[in-house]
């Protein structure tokens, strides 16, 4: 892998160039998202609608994940990330005739959505699998953090764009600026050359059975290595617990401090701007020498700040604010170094299977959660689950920290590098 990275000496304005591309996407794809959600919630008044909506979100991820793993890390993924760009912007153009001519219907949406969801299972690992041999390894935290703090830019900015477009402009008009916004991004990665890892051995047999071997080498490499075994469990675990905080929102406004619209933007305000700051702050800092340290700080942070919402009583709301934001804050400063041990600890080969495989397997925890989370909020109390997630959580990280092979999951990597050489 650093051979490939020294072939690559720009990576900074390589790199920042498809990043920039890719930064243009996700905001036509967050402002896309908001109108469609918008344009569903005042055609039909339907919670079983969004929900539907969500779940047809949440699917491909769950379904489709490892059926990408296999093919991206075989195909080129320079031409999965160019390919996938594309197909949303197609699907968003077919959209956008619909609206156009006034037949655009709530099927529709939804298969542009599952499509769009689709595109995303395969672009996001690619360029996530892509990044580790863009950037230096000492590097991969910073940029880490910066993808963060996109995404949590993102999630500020885009809704009140959204809501301006959608004033001013009709819904194709709307849509056709994620179109724009994916040619940018298909631009950036065509004039931009990518590195590949190396190609795997062509193996006998026909191209299902090559598929189902690969997917079982996949397998087989996170099930024979116990610290990235633990890093998806854990995964599983944190996503299945800090799902409810975040769903459960709304009714804590309502039910525990009487309060409204006003209220409930507040909390999202405070969570998005913590992620940013945190994000800035892990891209300036970089986090401690040991990446895997540094996530699980973040996620004792996390904790607390959701510890913090589940003890504030009615009348002092501004605690719950705060807890968002050490909550958002410590978000870039989990999830940011994580991401970085594994482009770093991983073969680059692998890479497309292991990151489908977990994004899939974490993906999972959200319906489960939430089929567990809605009932058990209504027998205890919104505020009182906000409290067992943060009790939840510093337990499991209590005793993550008393876990070797999670724990030494970078040291190990290279111990075992080394016997391979």
């Amino acid at each position: 892998m650093a051979q490939e990275k020294a072939a690559y000496p720009r990576w900074k304005l390589r790199f920042f160039t498809v990043w920039i591309g890719q930064a243009f996407s996700l905001f036509g794809s967050q402002l896309v998202q908001f109108a469609l959600i918008w344009w569903l919630t005042q055609t039909t008044r339907s919670a079983t609608v969004l929900a539907t909506a969500t779940l047809v979100g949440v699917l491909p991820q769950v379904v489709l994940g490892p059926v990408a793993g296999p093919l991206i890390d075989r195909w080129n993924r320079k031409r999965v990330m160019i390919v996938a760009d594309s197909l949303v912007a197609l699907t968003t153009l077919a959209l956008a005739a619909l609206f156009a001519a006034g037949t655009a219907q709530i099927w529709h949406v939804y298969l542009a959505m599952f499509i769009r969801a689709a595109a995303g299972g395969f672009h996001y690992p690619s360029m996530q699998a892509s990044t580790s041999l863009m950037v230096p390894d000492e590097q991969l935290s910073r940029v880490a953090g910066l993808n963060q703090m996109l995404q949590g830019l993102m999630g500020i900015v885009a809704p009140p764009v959204g809501a301006l477009l959608i004033g001013v402009l009709p819904m194709e008009g709307v849509l056709a600026v994620d179109i724009g916004t994916a040619a940018v991004a298909v631009l950036a990665v065509l004039i931009v050359p990518i590195p590949q890892p190396a190609r795997l051995a062509a193996a006998d047999g026909s191209a299902l059975a090559v598929f189902w071997r690969d997917l079982r080498d996949g397998l087989g490499y996170i099930r024979g290595w116990m610290g990235l075994m633990a890093v998806m469990v854990f995964a599983m675990l944190l996503n299945f617990i800090i799902v409810p905080s975040v769903s459960l929102v709304a009714l804590l406004v309502t039910n525990h401090f009487s309060g409204g619209a006003g209220e409930l933007a507040a909390l999202n305000s405070a969570l998005g701007i913590g992620v940013v700051i945190g994000g800035i702050t892990l891209g300036v800092w970089g986090g401690f020498k040991r990446r895997i340290v540094t996530s699980l700080m973040g996620i004792v942070g996390m904790s607390v700040g959701v510890l913090l919402v589940g003890i504030a009583p009615p009348h002092l709301f501004g605690l719950a604010v705060a807890g968002f934001f050490i909550a958002g804050f410590m978000q870039p400063i989990t999830n940011g170094p994580l991401f970085a041990v594994l482009q770093g600890v991983v073969a680059p080969e692998m890479q497309g299977r292991v990151f489908t495989l977990l994004m899939s397997s974490a993906s999972l925890m959200m319906p489960l959660s939430l089929a567990v989370a809605g009932p058990l909020a209504d027998s205890i109390g919104v505020q009182t689950m906000y409290l067992i997630s943060g009790v939840v959580c510093l337990l499991m990280t209590a005793g993550a920290m008393f876990f070797p092979p999670l724990l030494n999951i970078e040291q190990n990597n290279r111990a075992v590098s080394a016997a391979a050489d």
